[in-house]
């Protein structure tokens, strides 16, 4: 059999953009048209489903916060979920380019489900999104690490250049899926997320000639010669830990309980339905044990016995370090559940209680303040786009020429909606405007962050966790502040809103980045899948709390008071950042030496 020409050592990376190959600007792009989608849809369920059905101009369907947190927090885990069995499928089938393209296009039909508006259409649109989302979110960033093979010096710029895609498309999928949503129609913003998934797929296919090999169907004679060779060498990271016959029914167990768990919440809410008994056989005397939430905390434990199980089974300094990615792990659920409010009671809260309208001088600073926002960031990727068709415009024109109609189409929208909110005196600031800051916070503060991590003050991995978490909290804090002793009916500065999403994304730059690095450092070869797998339960589990808590905001304001509401989420993360920081000389002996 031939030789196999290593990425870093082929023509990829002749064709060069601002000394990074061509075909990563292709990814960037494709990633960038997805994120787009993904959060100008995000951004709009919460709102669109809690909206009133009359008395507004733009009804929705006046759905209880309680009942749309459950399906949101039910939707945004299963996404954390299905990456798990999409890499797989990739590394055995189809390999990683044919697994981005099925996502892709999965992801567009659910787009386009959802823009009709019909309740089978919104539930099949989501089912479509998470199954897209399953083969398209741990393929794309396999092909730039396959991609730069050999080039680990050129690795991390590339990832960089590559999340700046992922925070300009959710940027503009936020500001323009929502304002169409808000000032046009639902329908408008989710057929736009939807337009924009389909091209972006369309562009990444039509770029196939740039990539050669890379990404492609596995090779299964050569993983076989790989395989050999290994086994051959003898060298190993530790002994060989097979899943056991139990291993193999607690994973089918739990993962039957979770899937059964995280459906049944909201459909037993929204359509009356139980697909698991309301009161379990062996009863605890009722609440809050017994029923789904009971068969839930069985699955936990049963979980738990897997995890102790196979750790428990490695050489001390394996088992030390992989206590210490489940601490971790531990910790994240707390900052995705605090955190992931923006997408829930956030959007409530400046639909609701924020006063977002602006006369006058201040509307009149806004909106050269918004042009600013928008125009300066789309002018540098139009820029990025220019330089990408001067390095490939002949061998993959039909790519090019999809990307120059996105951004005239983006172009086109933006122009509209600028000129549009300059007439007339007054201006009210929309409802998904507020998210766009957090991408616009990590532009501004990330390479801050990145030179902060490179310095000699570069603070363990339990200090990065502990600032996360209160910086989270502190935003919360301020939410409970301002919104503190503000009459019933009364409307809160936006000012605390804005300082919320700051610290939130100071927050998020501490953690966010972290997880999965030290999965990769702490955990030995042959586990890695296994506890990726739980980090993004995890996350899951996070982000599944984050709807319930958020939907429960009409409910703790009217009992209490909104001031209260956001207290929670101010203590909750603050004694979290706390505790992982009194943990720190524990979690530095468990993970020997690592950085």
């Amino acid at each position: 059999m031939a030789a196999t020409v290593p990425a870093a050592e082929n023509d990829f990376f002749k064709s060069k953009v601002l000394g990074h190959p061509a075909g990563l600007f292709v990814l960037f792009f494709t990633e960038m048209w997805e994120r787009f989608s993904f959060y100008g849809m995000r951004v709009l369920l919460i709102n669109f489903l809690t909206m009133a059905i009359v008395g507004v101009d733009n009804p929705g369907w006046g759905w209880s916060a309680e009942n749309a947190g459950a399906l949101f927090g039910t939707y945004a885990g299963l996404l954390y979920l299905t990456p798990i069995a999409g890499g797989i499928i990739a590394d055995k089938i189809t390999g990683y380019r044919w697994a981005v393209v099925i996502g892709a296009a999965i992801m567009t039909l659910g787009h386009a489900s959802m823009a009709l508006e019909t309740e089978f259409s919104l539930y099949f649109g989501l089912a479509l999104l998470v199954i897209g989302t399953g083969f398209f979110k741990p393929n794309i960033t396999s092909i730039i690490s396959e991609m730069y093979d050999g080039k680990p010096d050129k690795k991390d710029g590339a990832y960089t250049i590559f999340y700046m895609g992922v925070n300009a498309g959710a940027f503009f999928g936020m500001m323009l899926c929502g304002y169409l949503a808000e000032r046009v129609g639902w329908s408008w913003g989710f057929g736009l997320a939807g337009i924009f998934m389909f091209l972006g797929t369309l562009q990444f296919w039509l770029a196939k000639p740039l990539f050669g090999n890379i990404g492609g169907v596995p090779d299964k004679a050569k993983l076989a010669e790989e395989k050999a060779k290994e086994e051959a060498s003898g060298v190993k990271d530790h002994s060989h830990n097979p899943f056991t016959l139990l291993d193999k029914i607690l994973v089918v167990a739990t993962s039957v309980i979770g899937l059964l768990y995280l459906i049944n919440d909201p459909v037993s809410r929204i359509a009356n339905l139980n697909l698991l008994p309301a009161v379990m056989p062996f009863d605890f005397q009722g609440e809050p044990f017994s029923g789904p939430l009971g068969l839930a905390l069985i699955g936990l434990g049963l979980f738990l016995v897997l995890v102790i199980s196979r750790i428990s089974r490695y050489a001390k300094v394996v088992r030390d370090r992989m206590i210490a990615v489940i601490i971790f792990a531990f910790f994240t659920v707390f900052f995705w559940m605090s955190f992931e409010q923006g997408a829930t009671s956030l959007i409530i809260f400046a639909r609701d209680s924020v006063d977002r309208v602006l006369v006058g001088a201040g509307a009149t600073v806004f909106n050269v303040f918004n042009t600013l926002l928008t125009v300066v960031p789309l002018m540098i990727i139009t820029w990025v786009l220019y330089l990408l068709w001067k390095q490939t415009h002949k061998r993959v024109l039909g790519s090019n020429v999809v990307l120059v109609i996105c951004f005239g189409i983006i172009w086109a929208i933006v122009i509209w909606m600028l000129v549009r909110e300059f007439q007339g005196d007054a201006t009210e600031i929309t409802v998904s405007w507020f998210s766009i800051l957090n991408s616009f916070f990590i532009i501004v503060f990330a390479s801050f962050f990145s030179k902060w991590w490179e310095s000699k003050y570069n603070p363990s991995a339990a200090w990065k966790y502990s600032f996360g978490l209160i910086l989270l909290g502190i935003g919360f804090g301020l939410l409970a502040f301002g919104s503190s002793g503000v009459a019933e009916g009364a409307k809160v500065s936006m000012i605390w809103l804005i300082l919320a999403y700051l610290f939130h994304t100071l927050g998020e730059l501490c953690l966010s980045p972290l997880g999965l690095s030290y999965v990769s450092k702490l955990v030995p070869a042959r586990m890695i899948a296994f506890m990726f797998g739980m980090w993004y339960l995890a996350i899951a589990i996070g982000n599944k709390l984050a709807g319930s808590f958020g939907g429960m905001i009409d409910e703790i304001t009217q009992q209490y008071s909104l001031s209260t509401f956001f207290l929670i989420f101010t203590v909750v993360p603050i004694s979290a950042g706390v505790l992982v920081a009194v943990l720190n000389p524990l979690l530095k002996k468990l993970m020997h030496g690592v950085k």
